[in-house]
């Protein structure tokens, strides 16, 4: 350990705390999560401008999750060799280049080469910013430091489509949508400035062994599932993109034996077995698969119908969105408190509160078409976004309260990325209900019914899993 660590080590109980590293590494946090949502708001005007078909625009967003969940169990490992700060700083460097290639594409297909990257840039700095908090900050200063991580999170979360209609709104310097993805640049740069005065340089001494063979099933599995998902409607589902489905199952079933065997063996596997023989724990990985699969597919299909069904402009949308962020807020802050008092019944309650948001806004849908005034559509916002934010913050809450401390990077990474993974295949699956229909109202209300089903799954998931977590 450095001399920087132990000093700041030693006297985080006494020594002011310093806000600047903390700065240097939310400012990271910051552009990974908005990068997921600020993209929403910029679809249409992505379409109209590169003639970006339905499966482009859906790999636009479950393109950055792809790549950002299949590559975040190699981080870890390789970082503990290379060192978190080299590992920051580089995520951050691919992630500004990656923003760069997207706000310069000539085409749909460079840009969502570019989306890929950015997953790519996102997985390597994201997992960095909690260790590195953790090698800054102890005591109340780490308990501070992580209620900023948290916010931060929510607000990128909560802002990301109305920054986003700001600036393609603004039409800075002529660049309209391409705003959206340079706008990270001065940011990283800034980053990349100060990172190497602020953050400990030190490697840990554990050099973990990564195994490539899984590593490599995780991002083809994935890919396989993925690939027939965007591009089978598309096609008129060639044999082709059934024999990749099959694929994908195969990988994955192979991968968790491989994982097994490697553990039996005294290997040293991606995730340790051992984390995941609690019954809690697997219900809350799929429960996190559920809430995130709902997420991502729901701000995709909501900001397309208030723009290409209500004509709303990118601003326009973003100010409808801030509705249900303004409760997500409220949701995320609340979640602890609630959770204190009322315990594991939070999560299946606010599971049907997000399903009943679903509803609300179904009826009004159904009323409004795409001629009625979208005030009508407060209430489920609302709604969905209280539920949303009291799920997000209660389940990983839950699920990491009765996880052993040594298996509690494990899971915590395995959330992560079944989080990212998550959203990707929910992009897939509602593409299939949403792009299958011509009018755009019915579009969006078919979808809000599958959104529906699913929440109404974490509602009956999050209860099996307040129960196993009991024991």
């Amino acid at each position: 350990m450095t001399s920087l660590q132990t000093s700041s080590r030693s006297t985080a109980g006494s020594a002011p705390m310093s806000w600047l590293p903390l700065a240097a590494l939310l400012s990271g946090t910051f552009l990974v999560v908005l990068d997921f949502f600020i993209v929403n708001v910029a679809l249409p005007s992505i379409q109209g401008d590169l003639g970006a078909g339905p499966s482009a625009l859906e790999w636009l967003v479950a393109g950055y999750g792809l790549t950002f969940g299949g590559l975040l169990m190699a981080v870890g490992p390789v970082s503990e060799r290379w060192g978190r700060r080299r590992m920051y700083v580089a995520g951050v460097v691919v992630f500004v280049v990656a923003s760069v290639l997207c706000g310069v594409a000539p085409d749909t297909a460079s840009l969502i080469a570019g989306r890929l990257l950015q997953g790519v840039g996102a997985a390597m700095l994201a997992p960095m910013v909690l260790a590195l908090i953790g090698d800054l900050y102890d005591g109340a200063q780490r308990v501070h430091a992580m209620s900023g991580y948290a916010t931060v999170m929510g607000l990128a979360a909560a802002l990301g489509q109305l920054i986003g209609g700001a600036l393609i709104r603004a039409d800075v310097a002529g660049l309209g949508w391409r705003a959206v993805f340079l706008v990270n640049v001065p940011v990283g740069l800034a980053i990349l400035v100060a990172a190497p005065r602020l953050l400990p340089a030190a490697r840990t001494r554990t050099k973990a062994p990564l195994d490539l063979v899984s590593l490599m099933l995780v991002v083809v599995s994935s890919t396989a599932v993925l690939l027939p998902l965007l591009e089978g409607r598309r096609l008129g589902w060639p044999v082709w993109t059934w024999v990749s489905l099959v694929t994908g199952v195969v990988l994955a079933t192979w991968l968790v034996h491989r994982t097994r065997s490697l553990a039996a063996r005294g290997g040293h596997p991606l995730v340790e077995p051992a984390a995941f023989r609690g019954s809690a724990v697997r219900d809350g990985l799929l429960a996190q698969a559920l809430l995130f699969c709902g997420m991502a597919s729901y701000f995709l299909v909501l900001g397309l119908y208030l723009q290409v069904g209500h004509g709303l402009g990118p601003l326009a949308s973003g100010l409808v969105f801030t509705v249900m962020a303004a409760t997500y807020m409220v949701g995320t802050r609340r979640a602890a408190a609630l959770v204190a008092r009322f315990g594991r019944r939070v999560l299946p309650v606010a599971a049907v509160a997000f399903a009943v948001g679903h509803v609300l806004t179904y009826v009004a849908v159904e009323h409004i078409g795409t001629t009625g005034s979208v005030l009508w559509l407060t209430p489920g916002l609302a709604v969905s976004g209280l539920g949303m934010g009291v799920c997000l913050s209660s389940l990983v809450a839950t699920v990491m309260a009765g996880v052993e401390p040594i298996h509690a990077a494990a899971v915590s990474g395995s959330l992560s990325t079944v989080q990212q993974l998550g959203n990707a295949l929910g992009v897939a699956l509602i593409g299939l209900v949403f792009f299958g229909e011509h009018r755009i109202d019915v579009a969006f209300a078919h979808s809000l019914a599958w959104l529906v089903g699913g929440t109404v799954a974490l509602a009956v998931v999050a209860v099996r899993l307040g129960r196993s977590a009991r024991h």
